[in-house]
């Protein structure tokens, strides 16, 4: 009898943490689905770790209406640690437990990076509860183990829900301001979120970006004069430019004779994050100091974590969901499902996800294989990394070089 289900009686609550990401929803509406199909009475812990704290702040997500393509997350986030961090010494995990046994909630889905997995996985190994990470950031830098076959290479590489839609948009953003850049003959850097890794900023050169800097590649002395080199050589061929940069890169400070990040603001939150921001302005102030060319700075902020989910991510998440049902059917806990190799849209389903254990995950940088250092572009590799997930690169350009008029004498 269906009425029978295998888990029927059993609760599974959902919890999403950190930063938004367009595919978040749709990574929660997959799970509640497949839940609910297993018998199970799915809720949603709102805030992420915040939700759990106190008298706890859940919602029932059984049986009810969810838009798996609106961006971003129905039950809201926060950055909240459980575990006590240098801005918070309280060790709240009593709360975690004892709302957890409260709304008897018998295995928990956390959805999040290397930080809300990360407290999920210390629960895990400390307490035993029954976790299943699940992954989430638009960085693209959380070790999945995911292997990327190139020209008969296999490169470590990433693929996480949220990159896909936030890589489109790059992409897009670039091709838009590009157009900027080449009716005023300017040079235009663009930066992009990236604390730690640039894969993200590639994105930009689908879209038009000739020139890249990633949080990988330290930005000394030596190098900057090397990048205002390849600047200008560029731009007396083009007389335009745009330049693609990560939020993370250190960056040479001519005053401090320090390199280091730009931080918008030093106050950390609760797993010890200060804010970034503002090194596109600073490196469009120096272009222009230097080299006497005209530079502007944009910020693309939370553009690309924003709006609908796109196709590949639905599949990304309805994949990974799927092998979430394999473990719990198993009983498989403090694990994470991921995708075993980077391949084209339709071939992201469940016989191409793995799982790896929680203690595993961490951060994965941008491959060597796929940034040149000396030419400050992404490669081969990476272009064939990218163009399976969003598609081959579109270089919008006016193709038309008008005659130019000699006045008779």
């Amino acid at each position: 009898m269906l009425n029978n289900k295998l888990f029927k009686g059993k609760t599974l609550a959902i919890l999403s943490g950190g930063g938004d990401t367009p595919a978040v929803n749709s990574s929660i509406d997959a799970i509640r689905n497949r839940a609910s199909m297993l018998g199970f009475r799915v809720y949603g812990i709102r805030k992420g770790w915040k939700g759990l704290l106190g008298d706890g702040d859940i919602v029932d997500l059984t049986n009810q209406p969810y838009n798996g393509y609106y961006g971003g997350t129905a039950i809201r986030s926060s950055r909240t640690n459980p575990f006590p961090s240098k801005s918070n010494s309280e060790d709240r995990t009593s709360q975690v437990i004892g709302n957890l046994k409260r709304y008897k909630i018998d295995i928990l889905v956390t959805i999040g990076g290397d930080d809300t997995n990360g407290a999920a996985k210390r629960l895990y190994e400390q307490e035993g509860i029954p976790v299943i990470g699940f992954p989430k950031t638009i960085d693209n830098d959380l070790r999945t183990n995911t292997t990327h076959n190139f020209n008969g290479k296999s490169i470590e590489s990433v693929i996480c829900p949220g990159y896909p839609s936030a890589a489109h948009r790059i992409a897009e953003f670039a091709s838009i301001i590009k157009t900027n850049a080449e009716s005023h003959s300017r040079i235009m850097v663009m930066e992009v979120m990236g604390r730690n890794a640039g894969w993200l900023t590639g994105a930009g050169s689908f879209g038009g970006a000739k020139i890249s800097l990633v949080p990988e590649l330290e930005m000394t002395k030596e190098r900057k004069d090397h990048f205002f080199d390849v600047v200008n050589e560029r731009y007396r061929r083009k007389q335009t430019v745009l330049i693609s940069v990560s939020e993370g890169v250190r960056w040479h400070n001519e005053k401090t004779g320090k390199t280091d990040v730009v931080y918008a603001s030093k106050e950390l939150d609760e797993y010890g994050h200060a804010l970034l921001g503002g090194i596109s302005g600073i490196i469009a102030h120096e272009i222009t100091s230097k080299l006497k060319l005209q530079a502007r700075s944009q910020v693309t902020g939370y553009y690309p974590r924003g709006g609908r989910c796109f196709e590949y991510d639905c599949r990304l998440t309805h994949a990974l969901a799927d092998k979430v049902v394999d473990l719990i059917l198993r009983g498989d806990y403090g694990k994470m499902p991921v995708m075993k190799s980077i391949c084209p849209n339709e071939e992201v389903e469940e016989y191409n996800c793995d799982a790896i254990d929680m203690s595993e995950i961490g951060n994965l940088s941008l491959p060597i294989e796929y940034f040149d250092e000396k030419l400050f572009t992404f490669t081969d590799s990476y272009n064939d990394f990218l163009s399976k997930i969003i598609g081959k690169p579109n270089y919008p350009k006016f193709e038309y070089d008008f005659p130019k008029i000699i006045p008779e004498i």
